[in-house]
């Protein structure tokens, strides 16, 4: 049965230095390493801990720097999939949107959707059809009650007791319905002025996918599991034709080492077909086809939308998003089958003009590449089927795959269903060795969430910072009340316009591993997405933001005056290779 919220809140958050695991990850056998530090690495980083094996994970680079920090921002069925009928893909995401919306309120928040029409336009009768099958599909799930009733059975307790002990609340999405255009026009102003004549609203879910990431990880160390980023693994050890670890490297000293373990796992995402042990058949590991989506941010004066997110047509049958996420606008995304450099993926000027003019088109609007506040692309891991009619957009399933030698690789997927993607792997695990251990992580809350008026008062810190620092870090913000009642000046914004507080910088260091302003800008924090134009130097200069983040992390990481210069012309470079400002 898992903690109590109560019981949890009596533990200290402790957090294993980044050094401290690097060392411990060559002083000792493990059952389980996992090779990858994004959402699919960490679910079973925090499925394997939580069962009771001794669990290590490494990532080449930072954690979530992949796919998993490039998504859509969303936690939803996939109604786009119903017009492939990928049905099992949708009922199993649906299943997982109301299992985190319910482990992670804070971290999964409902969001209403509209599809719209205006005059002159019907509404595509099928988007009708599509919705019908989603609510049949979420009124096909058990219900709280029942579900209630079966983890109380399962915990040995009453249902009552059981409600008591985890004050449990669970979202439950209404069924869809047609609005009128006074009501679209309400929720949407970016829509005044297109005179919409209605629209269907249904729900889903959004998220912020890199602190899903760190809140998954920060689990599993909780149980155990021993975490370490910039630590590559640089191929494969084998004894007698078993896998039985890795030779690793660490990308911060050069140093070279081996990290043993009974079982390895590879979730590696879009690097999932470069890592296999010599034995490895072309049915064992996956050829994956990397797909590239690409995504851009707006001022919401720009773009209002109030709480409500758009599928906006983009011609030939796709559709995009606009979401209301994080203060600012969010729109994308493209599928483009995609063969560059994986390190940095950039939004190629060809994504950026499509999606604006699928904006400008549906809005009215005249929106350019100056009114961009920030922009983002990723490579999504396809499984390449084999036949080359098959269009990269149809198919996000996942697969496992084994070699000869023990070595699991899983990949494809999608961000909402990390979750049954460890639980299979595990299970795997759990067979081999012959265990009795079967998955808890339906049950196992991710963070815990805080009314932010419970947070403690710290100065400088107003009723929106506060509300921001409850839904990012739940009841961890408290730590950041707390480094700013120490230290007043941490208070103070990081951008001008934006809620993030200095405070978070010392955070991500201190207890999130970021080793670079890159970690912080585009990961812990998500400002390098959101606020690129007061982030990348002008004439040469050191914007005040950049040199107030390396200043803070200087101080805790002991960088010399040369060292905080170079990190901000890294930075520079990063910020340009991933092409947050097109």
């Amino acid at each position: 049965m898992p903690a109590s919220p109560r019981a949890r809140l009596a533990f200290a958050l402790t957090v294993i230095q980044r050094s401290t695991a690097v060392t411990a990850l060559e002083g000792q056998q493990f059952d389980v390493l996992v090779i990858g530090g994004g959402v699919t690495g960490a679910g079973i980083a925090l499925d394997a801990s939580s069962r009771g094996y001794d669990v290590a994970l490494i990532e080449r680079d930072d954690f979530a720097c992949g796919t998993s920090s490039r998504s859509s921002k969303m936690v939803h069925g996939g109604l786009r999939y119903l017009q492939n009928f990928d049905i099992a893909l949708v009922r199993e995401a649906l299943i997982e949107r109301r299992i985190l919306s319910r482990l992670a309120p804070h971290l999964v928040w409902p969001t209403p959707f509209l599809v719209t029409a205006f005059e002159g336009e019907r509404i595509d009768r099928k988007i009708g059809v599509g919705l019908n099958m989603y609510d049949a599909m979420q009124r096909g799930q058990a219900s709280r009650k029942s579900e209630q009733q079966r983890r109380a059975d399962l915990a040995g307790t009453s249902l009552k007791a059981y409600r008591a002990e985890f004050e449990e609340t669970e979202w439950t999405p209404e069924r869809h319905r047609m609005i009128d255009g006074d009501e679209v026009k309400q929720r949407v102003p970016a829509l005044a002025g297109r005179d919409p004549r209605a629209a269907y609203l249904f729900y889903d879910c959004q998220t912020d996918d890199v602190r899903l990431v760190l809140t998954i990880l920060g689990e599993a160390e909780r149980y155990g599991a021993l975490l370490a980023n910039d630590v590559a693994a640089e191929g494969m050890l084998e004894q007698d034709g078993e896998v039985v670890g890795v030779r690793a490297r660490d990308m911060q000293s050069g140093a070279e080492f081996e990290i043993r373990a009974r079982h390895v796992v590879n979730a590696t995402g879009v690097w999932a077909d470069r890592l296999k042990p010599e034995d490895a058949r072309e049915t064992d590991v996956p050829v994956i086809k990397p797909s590239r989506g690409t995504h851009l941010t707006f001022a919401s004066k720009d773009l209002p939308l109030r709480k409500t997110a758009l599928v906006v047509p983009a011609g030939e049958g796709r559709m995009m998003f606009t979401l209301p996420w994080m203060g600012r606008t969010l729109v994308g995304t493209t599928d483009v089958e995609y063969s560059g450099d994986l390190s940095h993926v950039a939004p190629p000027m060809d994504d950026v003009e499509y999606i604006l003019g699928a904006l400008n088109n549906f809005f009215g609007t005249e929106l350019t590449p100056a009114h961009i506040t920030g922009a983002y692309a990723g490579v999504r891991p396809l499984i390449s089927t084999g036949d080359p009619k098959k269009s990269v957009d149809i198919s996000r399933t996942s697969e496992m795959y084994e070699t000869p030698s023990g070595m699991i690789t899983m990949t494809g997927g999608k961000l909402t269903t990390w979750r049954p993607m460890a639980e299979q792997v595990v299970d795997r695990l759990v067979a081999r060795d012959r265990r009795e251990a079967p998955s808890r992580t339906e049950e196992l809350p991710l963070g815990l969430p805080v009314d932010p008026a419970e947070l403690p008062v710290a100065p400088g810190i107003e009723d929106d910072v506060r509300a921001h620092l409850a839904a990012r870090y739940g009841f961890a913000a408290g730590q950041i009340m707390s480094m700013v009642r120490s230290d007043p000046t941490l208070g103070e914004p990081i951008v001008s316009d934006m809620p993030d507080p200095l405070a978070e910088v010392l955070m991500a260091v201190r207890n999130e591993q970021a080793q670079t302003i890159g970690d912080v800008l585009l990961r812990r924090t998500r400002l390098g997405l959101l606020s690129a134009r007061e982030l990348i130097a002008g004439g040469g200069d050191v914007p005040m933001a950049i040199a107030r983040v390396a200043s803070v992390m200087g101080e805790e990481l002991g960088w010399d005056d040369a060292r905080r210069a170079n990190e901000c012309q890294e930075w520079e470079r990063v910020a340009v290779a991933e092409g947050i400002l097109p």
